[in-house]
């Protein structure tokens, strides 16, 4: 249930700017509970969805850069770093030297890391079950285009 001021925001009422300013909130809403519980669904797992989006995109590029890493996931350095040695100490992923570059650090997903991937892709199949499966598959692609045009950038200086 929506809390008051979320519904009349979103009632029209208020004009176009507060329909702006609820359309945003229903969206930081929405993005909100389900982190939260896909966290819920992680955490037995030792990871959370930032660890778990690391985790996911290993296998995509491989055995990869923290530099392209943050590129690929959109983590600023600080967080990334921080991510990569939790998972380190977890022993889900493996931190070495990239032999052309001693500066860079190549990593990639050890044992451990992919058993516990496969699991956590079932959590986040039940949790996104829940979430999204009372739409059908036309609303959700439906709604990954509305979203996807909405993500994308815009005009800084609109007319």
């Amino acid at each position: 249930m929506l809390d008051d001021m979320l519904e009349r925001l979103l009632s029209g009422d208020g004009g176009l700017a507060a329909d702006h300013v609820g359309l945003g909130m229903l969206l930081a809403e929405a993005h909100n509970q389900s982190r939260e519980r896909l966290d819920q669904a992680l955490r037995p797992l030792g990871i959370n969805v930032r660890g778990f989006a690391v985790m996911l995109a290993l296998p995509m590029y491989g055995p990869v850069s923290q530099r392209d890493l943050i590129g690929h996931i959109g983590i600023d350095k600080s967080t990334m770093v921080r991510l990569i040695d939790e998972l380190e100490d977890r022993g889900l992923v493996s931190r070495e030297r990239v032999p052309q570059d001693r500066r860079a650090y190549s990593i990639a997903l050890t044992r451990r890391g992919e058993q516990t991937l496969t699991r956590a892709r079932r959590a986040a199949e039940q949790v996104g079950g829940h979430i999204f499966g009372r739409f059908t598959e036309p609303e959700r692609r439906h709604l990954v285009d509305l979203l996807r045009r909405l993500a994308e950038p815009t005009d800084p200086h609109p007319p």
